[in-house]
């Protein structure tokens, strides 16, 4: 092993791991030997990882906990939805004493770990800890204040943030939904509270975003923290290859045969949301009279009761009335390599953090319909503060008034709009962060040195 080894907890879902591995390959190429804790069943998501570095990359696995809130046999968010994170963060708290042995037993043990930030419990087993966000700073600045008093904030009908840049406010219900499900003295809920404090009492923290984008948030977190050790090493994962099932490569034939630069709209809600009956007929109208072209990905019911209740079904003579100029994907889709397509123009999303960087390195517009979590706080950032986006529609159960969905359609996908001119300027500057001598690629040459000092003194 390297002299200098650092230890890689990722969390357990999608848009949380997928950039931490990112950010592990980069650390990886600048010279360090990485663990990574795994539970078996989330294995096989690190293969690309492992392949890449077979010499470098150790994995330390762990069976995951089990928890009377979580089915037996599920280890990762997206068997579960996101209502299951509290169970989640709670349950792999349970590796602590393990991870602790672990470190105590090996003949070379790590000098850091870098953990997800809903992993924040892992600031008490014993190595300098670095909390990784996979979302953005200024989600970060707003969640930190919320959960100093979290029930104050669940009181409020609109809250105003002063002393954040900008002094943005927000509807009490567009608050992050980890906020909105806190239950003061239930024991699960004030962990979550705990993890959070832990995670601004960490040695260091990693942002997957970069200055051009949030670089106000981020010298305020710095402010707050108190010390310099805040680095931005975003967009991670825009050199990033996806992987390619049967179908992928339809959609980038389909996508081909166009000419129009910008002219087609990718419509796609993430790996976790299923749009009800009404919502699915109101997108689908909208769509029908925006008259624009568009690839909409239309994630699968899992069970019989949501294909009952007409969950993600289509209406009938859709696919008909837009053949030709409208492709409905169903399942998977190559997200990125859509994006990035010459002739996609717009991208009609909830706004998770991991979609947004996609669209800002892919410079797509952005027409945000944010539902929960992160979203309604990316994107009051994309529209007020990038400007790269309009909203089109709010909420988890709002049903947009096709008419006026498919004017906004229109106007936002209509030749040079503002929002499209907007987006390619911020695609300069994420190419710019991570290009040589660029801000982020800056960021982590400083991360990997701080993490080499580490293992000098450990030495």
């Amino acid at each position: 092993m390297s002299n200098v080894h650092i230890l890689v907890f990722p969390y357990p879902a999608q848009g949380h791991m997928l950039p931490l591995l990112d950010l592990t390959h980069h650390l990886t190429l600048k010279g360090l030997t990485i663990t990574i804790i795994i539970t078996p069943k989330n294995l096989n998501l690190l293969n690309p990882l492992l392949s890449t570095h077979p010499n470098t990359i150790q994995t330390l696995i762990l069976p995951f906990p089990t928890h009377p809130n979580i089915s037996p046999g599920a280890e990762n968010i997206r068997e579960v939805g996101n209502t299951g994170n509290i169970p989640f963060m709670n349950a792999l708290s349970k590796l602590q004493n393990p991870i602790i042995q672990w470190l105590a037993s090996h003949p070379d043990p790590p000098v850091a770990l870098i953990s997800d930030f809903f992993l924040g419990w892992t600031h008490r087993i014993g190595i300098p800890r670095l909390a990784f966000y996979s979302s953005g700073a200024f989600l970060t600045a707003i969640s930190n204040r919320c959960w100093r008093n979290p029930r104050w904030f669940q009181s409020q009908a609109v809250v105003e943030f002063a002393g954040i840049p900008g002094t943005p406010s927000f509807r009490g219900e567009h608050l992050p939904s980890l906020i909105l499900r806190y239950r003061e003295s239930d024991p699960e809920s004030e962990f979550v509270r705990e993890l959070f404090a832990a995670n601004a009492a960490s040695w260091g923290t990693v942002f997957n975003t970069f200055g051009a984008l949030e670089g106000p948030y981020l010298d305020h977190i710095r402010a707050e923290l108190g010390h310099p050790r805040v680095f931005a090493v975003g967009p991670l994962g825009s050199n990033r290859v996806e992987p390619d099932p049967d179908g992928g490569s339809d959609v980038i034939r389909w996508l081909d045969g166009w000419e129009e630069e910008g002219s087609v709209l990718y419509v796609c809600f993430g790996s976790q949301k299923l749009l009800r009956k009404e919502q699915m007929e109101a997108l689908a109208f909208g769509l029908e009279r925006s008259g624009t072209r568009f690839v909409w990905v239309v994630k699968a019911p899992s069970t019989a009761e949501l294909v009952e209740e007409g969950y993600g079904l289509l209406p009938d003579g859709f696919e008909d009335r837009v053949s030709g100029r409208g492709l409905v994907v169903r399942g998977w889709a190559p997200q990125v390599a859509i994006l990035g397509h010459r002739v996609v123009g717009g991208f009609l999303s909830h706004c998770g953090w991991n979609s947004v960087l996609e669209a800002v390195v892919a410079g797509v517009a952005i027409l945000g319909w944010p539902m929960e979590a992160d979203q309604f706080v990316n994107a009051r950032l994309l529209v007020e503060d990038v400007q790269m986006a309009v909203r089109v529609c709010e909420g988890a159960n709002s049903v947009p008034d096709p008419d006026e969905l498919g004017r906004a359609i229109s106007g936002s996908m209509s030749g040079d709009s503002p929002q499209k001119r907007r987006a390619k300027l911020m695609r300069e500057e994420a190419v710019r962060a991570v290009s040589d001598n660029g801000d982020s690629s800056k960021e982590l040459d400083e991360l990997v040195e701080a993490l080499k000092q580490l293992g000098v003194k450990e030495g």
